[in-house]
């Protein structure tokens, strides 16, 4: 599903315009991105939990020239789904 098909599936739902539901769309997204750029956990109830998480630096060695490498760290986005999520998804 892309976002177009998202929307016209979230409008279709709502009973609201596709203007109203890409706006909605939009809004949530922005809110979700705004929390996460200050480090706030998400949690959306029967979904899951959006985080962010702070992967050390490491040593990576190339295996064609044998060169070690410093990787810096970096901070990256996780989500864990919801127990609920995880049963529905597997059956």
């Amino acid at each position: 599903m892309n976002n177009k098909e998202f929307i016209a599936d979230l409008a279709s739902r709502t009973k609201l315009n596709s203007r109203e539901a890409a706006s909605m769309v939009s809004a949530t997204v922005s809110a979700i991105i705004g929390e996460l750029l200050e480090e706030n956990s998400i949690l959306v109830p029967g979904f899951g939990t959006f985080e962010v998480k702070k992967k050390l630096e490491r040593v990576l060695v190339n295996p064609n020239t044998k060169q070690r490498m410093l990787i810096p760290p970096k901070m990256t986005v996780n989500f864990k789904p919801n127990t609920s999520l995880k049963l529905k998804v597997k059956n």
